[in-house]
């Protein structure tokens, strides 16, 4: 094995510094987005830094008084032990005492745990993790993986930061991006555990009992990872929520809201599923207990996490401003002491929901494996696995459509002349977009525009004539309630124009009407589609009940002002030296482009700027 030094070691921090923390540790995000180079889990990456050199300094320099104001919320009697230590020893004794009183509530990958690990690898066996999520490094030293990938440990010492190897070479990884399998004797195949005609009734036997345990240890590991799960979110509620609610001169309902989400809703559903769980649970036979069904039963209030999860990133916001204020570290990290909860910071708790909704398709899949076809749990279990997906699949949706609010407010900042309410009061997708010509009454004038459909409503621009990435806003169609009648080809009754690949927008409670047509049979067809995907999408919205909340909506819209204030203005009026260039120079990169990208029609080089140049009688 290299000699190399932990991570944990070589920073100087102790290995409880080493939070998952977002806001304050800089770690960087694996998005839940689609398409991402990240895992759909959604989680944090460990950074080293911030919260653990915070409390270092805190251990140092906290005073009774400091204890006092912070934690003024704190029950009666606890606070009367405060002040017996006072008066029997100093302030250093009294957080000596608070912080050894949640010593062995470790992480989880110490203790006897980790004793065991360490036991297995000296002896040579092998033993294998699963990684529950991206590790993205750019330190040599480190081991880079994707979830679900396959982890040799090879030393377990350190509490934080593990020793393993990949098929692409060894490195540390924190312990807390995987989990050991919970059997490190895989079974062999079926096939391989038949033996001959002799001996095939007593070989089946053994290869059964083998597999029985193996689904023993699995659900095992589902209750007992439930039970810590209940214990950690009533933790945060106790804790950190009900001490919180008692600081009205600290926090408003609106600020808590944001920090802590809808946590308490998640807390009382886990609740009642883990007691569900319990009832399944055959204490006598394990491997036969019928776990599948809960969470088909269950399965819709898992759907909450999707709220939590994208309200995460702000509550990571609120508490990086929060830590600037001393006021606010103190009464954090007395709740954490008082409630004897492991040593990280706020945030690094409060990612626990975002990571425990990606462990349940990781959970059921190792069930699935060890659960015989012929069991009675194998449906429930099997169609629990793809509900469970479906959820993860759902909550990842959700984030990108979120994700894509702040693109969507940037373009519409970008276009020119913009009128009404704002895009995202609405929208929340970009559907399709592209070039129509647009047929108007009543003299059947026939317009180039640029259309954008988005959920709810279709937007339409006009290309500036000289900067083609200028837009113009020129209107808007409302697409609830609309019909899309397709049109053959020949003359157009109501306006009596031949028309070709076209097609009508028809409102039914108004008569208002469009004629639209494009360029090529096939673009007309996508569009029909893309008209499809529209209302389906918007069905799909108001089953699950997605939308963007006025908060959302508003910081959306001034994180595009302050882009669009800090970029390059806007021009009120097009320059006089522009029409006199003969190579307008254009903007490498545009917010428009950053959203959308426009499929237009090639063209051929235009000879504009050539013919005015050889006909001007200006030449030297």
């Amino acid at each position: 094995m290299k000699a190399q030094q932990c991570p944990s070691e070589s920073s100087g921090q102790t290995s409880g510094d080493l939070g998952t923390s977002s806001s304050s540790s800089g770690g960087s995000s694996a998005g839940l987005s689609p398409g991402s180079d990240s895992d759909s889990s959604g989680v944090v990456c460990g950074g080293r830094g911030g919260s653990g050199g915070m409390r270092g300094a805190l251990s140092r320099s906290w005073s009774l008084e400091s204890l006092r104001s912070a934690t003024a919320a704190i029950p009666d009697g606890v606070l009367d032990t405060a002040i017996r230590a006072d008066e029997a020893g100093s302030e250093e004794d009294l957080y000596e005492d608070m912080h050894s009183s949640s010593h062995h509530y470790s992480h989880p990958g110490g203790g006897g745990e980790q004793l065991a690990i360490n036991e297995l690898i000296s002896d040579g066996s092998v033993v294998c993790a699963e990684a529950l999520w991206d590790h993205v490094t750019m330190d040599d030293q480190e081991l880079g993986f994707k979830a679900g990938d396959v982890i040799e440990v090879m030393d377990a010492t350190n509490r934080e930061w593990w020793w393993g190897r990949v098929a692409d070479g060894e490195g540390w990884f924190p312990a807390s991006f995987v989990r050991l399998r919970v059997n490190q004797d895989e079974p062999a195949d079926d096939e391989a555990l038949r033996t001959g005609d002799g001996g095939a009734a007593d070989g089946g036997a053994e290869a059964q009992s083998s597999k029985d345990q193996m689904r023993t240890n699995v659900i095992n590991e589902i209750l007992s990872t439930e039970r810590d799960y209940i214990k950690h979110l009533r933790d945060i509620c106790e804790g950190y929520i009900r001490q919180c609610r008692k600081r009205a001169d600290m926090f408003s309902e609106e600020q808590l809201r944001t920090i802590f989400g809808n946590i308490e809703d998640i807390y009382r559903c886990q609740k009642a599923f883990v007691k569900a769980l319990e009832q399944r649970f055959n204490r006598e036979r394990p491997h036969l207990s019928e776990l599948g069904a809960c969470f088909l039963e269950h399965q819709a209030d898992f759907q909450i996490y999707s709220e939590y999860c994208n309200n995460h990133p702000n509550a990571c916001v609120e508490l990086s401003r929060l830590a600037k204020l001393s006021k606010y570290v103190y009464f954090f990290e007395a709740c954490r002491l008082l409630q004897k909860m492991i040593d990280i910071s706020l945030d690094g708790f409060l990612l626990t929901p975002v990571q425990k909704i990606c462990k349940y398709p990781l959970q059921l899949a190792e069930l699935l494996k060890y659960t015989h076809p012929q069991h009675r749990d194998f449906k429930d279990v099997e169609a629990a696995l793809h509900a469970m997906k479906n959820v993860a699949q759902l909550i990842n949706e959700r984030k990108r459509r979120l994700e894509n609010i702040d693109k969507i407010a940037q373009w519409q900042s970008s276009i020119e002349d913009w009128e009404g309410e704002d895009l995202l009061v609405r929208s929340s997708e970009l559907i399709y977009s592209g070039e129509l010509t647009r047929v108007t009454q009543p003299q059947a004038k026939s317009q180039q525009r640029m259309f954008f459909l988005f959920d709810h409503q279709l937007i339409y621009c006009k290309k500036d004539l000289l900067r083609r990435d200028v837009l113009y806003y020129k209107g808007r169609v409302d697409m609830d309630g609309l019909e899309v009648v397709d049109l053959e080809d020949g003359k157009d009754r109501d306006l009596h124009v031949s028309v070709k690949n076209a097609f009508r927008l028809l409102c039914g409670t108004t008569g208002e009407s469009h004629l639209l047509c494009a360029r090529k049979p096939e673009q007309k067809q996508r569009w029909l589609k893309a008209f499809a995907r529209e209302r389906e999408q918007v069905r799909l919205d108001q089953e699950t009940g997605f939308s963007i909340t006025e908060l959302q909506r508003k910081q959306a819209m001034l994180n595009a002002s302050k882009q669009q204030a800090t970029g390059k203005p806007k021009a009120l009026s097009r320059p006089y030296y522009l029409a006199r260039q003969k190579h307008p120079a254009l903007p490498a990169s545009l917010p428009q482009q950053q959203v959308l990208v426009l499929a237009e029609p090639k063209r051929k080089p235009s000879t504009f700027w050539h013919s005015i140049s050889r006909l001007t009688p200006f030449r030297k």
